[in-house]
């Protein structure tokens, strides 16, 4: 029996010593696995970005700035674009409308802006009005909204693309500091103003961590530049003495341009349309319409497809040589000959600059091609009629605009169906974006009745978009 205990008490202790044995093992492998991952974890920056939800509109708050005197016209054109059960933010005047007009607002919020007159401002002939301007980002982001990652500013006739804009954003990690938009179209403003500065009437948008930052020293900043033209400038001047240069989104656009816009719509960069801008300078960008009906039609498509809207696909009819340009949701150019790529996707130069004084005023940004003085060797253009959903995606109609010249070829066409699926972009796909392909449908039957139907598609793997011979 003592010899029983004797082996029972030994067994035991070694049980124990085991267990003890295995969890310090255990214990040794938790270490060293820990030690490695905060190795690979320094080693590799990437490891540290952080994983968020997709930026939406109610992580935005929008300051957005105006006066009084063009309230009515701004409201307008904010009513367009507005989503008053999504949005946050304000408009901000220099004063407040009467009672019925400020009643009839049901869409933004109006926000009084504070007094500036302590502020000095010297520059000669220029409007102090932009110190008030520019403090809309201070007073904006001083609203003191709950759970924001960004804050978008514009003008009273900035027009966003709301969904376009929150995707864009979604690119970019919020928890950093992000300053991004875009520059002017014309080179001669670039050289005045800063070709990297925001341009505030194509709008522009600041991280929250940012905004909060700048915000503490915006007004002692200012200060400092008193000789300053534009509101954009003072807060470009302020984020770089905080170190911050602007991030370039293609899709906002400044439109310094006057006339018609017509080469610039047709030719929007792949990226998603975020903003437009001087509407009310240029012609209606559909003929017949007026300025606010024609951007009532514009948004019909708009508001079935924003992602799609204006993007730029070119396809070649092997049959008849034509050459294919679908913006979506605004024209389809129809070229009665063969043409490269290349050579289609230069902007038109439809427009004139902001400013026809200076030397340079003429010189843009980007590539253009002159307009063709033969009106016969000009494309047939079919604008935007309508647009109607189906069990297969979204149907698109163009209508063929009046043209002085008696030859045939894409001339004889009165209507072109363009098919297409709803855009839904991947992150990934917006950080690397590229144009789709389309195809002349076979329609033989619609196309003797003046009708041409095209379908629009992802492009394949190695698919390359050129003139099949």
């Amino acid at each position: 029996m003592k010899s029983l205990r004797v082996f029972l008490k030994t067994y035991s202790s070694s049980r124990f010593i085991s267990f003890i044995l295995i969890v310090s093992s255990c214990l040794i492998v938790y270490i060293f696995v820990s030690l490695f991952i905060f190795q690979t974890s320094t080693l590799n920056p990437s490891s540290h970005v952080s994983v968020h939800t997709p930026t939406t509109l109610e992580h935005i708050v929008f300051g957005i700035a105006s006066n009084v005197q063009s309230w009515p016209s701004s409201k307008q054109l904010i009513s367009l674009w507005w989503k008053p059960q999504q949005m946050r933010g304000c408009v901000f005047l220099d004063s407040l409308p009467d009672e019925d007009a400020h009643a009839d607002n049901k869409t933004v919020p109006i926000c009084l802006s504070e007094d500036t007159s302590r502020f000095r401002y010297t520059y000669r002939n220029g409007l102090r009005s932009a110190i008030r301007v520019a403090r809309v980002v201070l007073e904006t982001v001083l609203l003191n909204h709950s759970d924001v990652r960004w804050f978008v500013f514009g003008d009273g006739d900035t027009i966003f693309v709301p969904e376009n804009l929150a995707k864009t954003l979604s690119k970019y990690d919020h928890n950093l500091w992000y300053y991004i938009g875009t520059n002017s179209e014309i080179y001669e403003q670039n050289r005045m103003f800063g070709f990297n500065m925001a341009f505030g009437g194509g709008g522009f948008a600041i991280s929250c961590p940012l905004a909060k930052v700048l915000a503490k020293v915006f007004d002692s900043c200012i200060e400092r530049y008193p000789h300053l033209y534009g509101s954009d400038s003072r807060v470009y001047y302020c984020l770089a003495e905080l170190g911050v240069g602007m991030t370039r989104e293609p899709g906002f656009h400044q439109f310094d341009v006057r006339g018609d816009a017509f080469g610039l719509l047709a030719s929007h960069p792949v990226e998603p349309l975020v903003s437009l801008h001087h509407t009310n300078a240029i012609n209606p960008i559909f003929p017949n319409m007026k300025t606010f009906d024609a951007l009532e039609h514009f948004f019909k498509a708009t508001y079935a497809d924003p992602e799609r809207i204006l993007q730029q696909t070119v396809c070649y009819d092997r049959w008849f040589s034509w050459t294919i340009s679908v913006s979506w949701g605004y024209a389809v150019q129809v070229f009665g000959n063969h043409i490269f790529l290349g050579d289609v996707l230069p902007v038109q130069e439809t427009f004139m600059p902001w400013k026809s004084e200076p030397l340079l005023a003429g010189v843009f940004t980007f590539n253009t091609r002159n307009i063709q003085d033969d009106p016969c060797r000009r494309p047939t253009i079919f604008y935007f009629d309508g647009v109607d959903s189906s069990r297969n995606g979204l149907v698109t109609t163009y209508k063929k605009e009046y043209v002085n010249c008696s030859q045939d070829g894409p001339r004889k066409l009165e209507m072109i169906r363009v098919f297409s699926q709803k855009l839904d972009l991947s992150i990934q796909q917006l950080k690397a974006p590229r144009r789709q392909c389309c195809n002349i449908l076979p329609s033989s039957a619609s196309s003797s009745a003046g009708i041409l139907e095209i379908g629009i598609r992802e492009c394949k793997a190695d698919e390359l978009i050129y003139i099949h011979q």
